[in-house]
């Protein structure tokens, strides 16, 4: 019996090559079982025809299923499904929870750890036509071919052991050295590799720093508005938290409390007002932090967009007494599904991060480590840091002039560049009400609330990224998001 060539058709959920995809879609047939063992599939050239692509992809689909075992060929008359073909479990599924007597998860959790940050993220982003998303990347600017060699020499026979081992607690000695050699020196650090840790991304290092400085006795210092996920990462832990309002140049010293033991802080690129922190400043909040003993982290993210005007020395290289933990990422400047990033401090600190990363989760993958680690020394880094600088200053100098065009509130902007606008609009405007209404309009945004602490917040901020937006669809989006505000009359709560 033959598989009809209409059964066929290009499902859009799934990803990957067009080859790949075929392959999957024959793969679930038969594990699925609406393609049984012998039965012939359509001809290379029917299906092609059919699904409109190249009758190549389709027989290189074909042969990479036979080698799996999923087809068998017959001479000329074609492919069938093979009869070693994997079989779906042949068990009844039921239901994991009996309705006679259902666990009650409202008492069973010990803790929760759903917050707002996660869920207000979308991940259809990309399927709008203006996208003001953060921290997504542009696939037109990221440099693939160059990672996909990178990423094929480090799956060689030479690297076979970076890319299998279970270094338990270390990490990968050439990604190491390029961030001791190269990354830190451009921000004024000098640090051994004892004194560097790779984490999964900016996030994860700040969860360690967390976990390692706090306990339910201590108080940390977060700014207000800040980094959703950072409020996530101190309720987690139960310590104390107190917020302390920013201002054009980030978090004022002279508003500490006394009592506190661990200060966070975003110097160069505030989360999410973007403004940056003077020199003069900086200095000041050393010494405060020196006065009262207690120790800064330091969230350094987006320092390589600095395209205005090269960017004022990290914190941690003004720090004299090692009281600064320094926290960098690759995510922004090259992709965030990577989960790249690291931790600077002293050696005792490293040491006891790198034990709890251990006992959690070894250590990030070595293959990525590997192929990061390639990517970053043969200069391919910093060919796309500078590609993405000259987009990036583009896209920034359209959103300023449309912005101000469309009279919107620019509240906050990098003094170096960075990627995205803080931006105040009127009073009435509830932003999440406004963002709903803009999907409708193919537009969106990110409302501020989910950045401020406390309850009693304004309503009437979003933040517009132009990361993931192409410099000719800036204008005609910003004016999209000036008539929604404007047209549609005021948007309370």
């Amino acid at each position: 019996m033959s598989i009809p060539v209409e059964t066929f058709f290009m499902d859009d959920s799934i990803e990957g090559t067009l080859q790949s995809r075929i392959q999957q879609i024959i793969a679930r047939g038969i594990l699925s079982g609406r393609f049984r063992k012998g039965e012939k599939l359509p001809s290379t050239r029917k299906l092609a025809k059919h699904l409109k692509i190249s009758r190549l992809t389709v027989t290189l689909a074909y042969t990479e299923l036979q080698s799996n075992d999923y087809l068998s060929s017959k001479g000329r008359s074609g492919f069938y499904v093979s009869a070693n073909a994997p079989e779906a479990p042949q068990f009844e599924i039921i239901k994991s929870q009996s309705p006679d007597n259902p666990v009650d998860w409202n008492k069973a959790l010990g803790q929760r750890f759903s917050g707002k940050f996660l869920s207000e993220k979308r991940s259809d982003w990309a399927g709008y036509r203006y996208p003001f998303i953060y921290g997504q990347v542009d696939a037109n600017l990221f440099d693939h071919a160059n990672w996909r060699l990178c990423a094929l020499q480090a799956l060689g026979a030479k690297d076979f052991r970076s890319m299998t081992s279970d270094f338990y607690d270390q990490d990968d000695p050439k990604l190491l050295e390029f961030v001791a050699r190269h990354t830190l020196p451009r921000r004024g650090i000098i640090a051994t590799e004892d004194e560097i840790l790779i984490t999964l991304g900016a996030q994860n290092a700040l969860w360690l720093s967390t976990q390692i400085l706090l306990t339910q006795r201590r108080k940390a210092i977060i700014e207000n508005p800040c980094y959703p996920a950072l409020l996530d990462i101190l309720s987690q832990s139960r310590c104390n938290i107190e917020a302390v309002d920013v201002d054009n140049q980030g978090l004022p010293p002279e508003k500490l409390a006394d009592d506190i033991n661990v200060i966070f802080t975003t110097p160069s690129h505030h989360c999410p007002t973007a403004a940056t922190m003077p020199l003069s400043r900086r200095k000041r909040l050393l010494t405060k932090a020196r006065e009262l003993d207690a120790i800064i982290v330091e969230d350094d993210y987006e320092f390589e967009m600095s395209f205005l005007e090269p960017a004022l020395p990290a914190l941690k290289s003004l720090d004299n007494d090692g009281r600064v933990i320094y926290v960098g990422s690759f995510s922004k400047s090259l992709f965030p599904g990577m989960r790249l990033g690291y931790l600077v401090g002293p050696a005792p600190f490293i040491k006891e991060a790198r034990a709890l990363r251990a006992s959690v989760l070894r250590h990030p993958p070595g293959h990525i480590q590997r192929t990061a680690a390639y990517f970053l020394s043969l200069g391919h880094y910093d060919a796309l840091i500078k590609r993405m600088s000259e987009q990036y200053e583009e896209r920034y100098l359209e959103m300023e002039k449309s912005l101000t065009e469309f009279d919107l509130k620019i509240a906050g902007k990098a003094q170096h560049g960075g990627s995205s606008f803080w931006v105040e609009t009127p009073k009435y405007i509830n932003a999440v009400k406004l963002a709903r209404r803009l999907l409708e309009m193919d537009v969106v945004i990110e409302p501020g609330d989910p950045f401020f602490v406390g309850e009693n917040h304004p309503k009437n901020f979003i933040r517009l990224a132009y990361s993931s937006i192409s410099t000719n669809k800036i204008a005609p989006g910003i004016e999209l998001i000036a008539e929604a505000i404007s047209d549609t009359g005021p948007i309370t709560a």
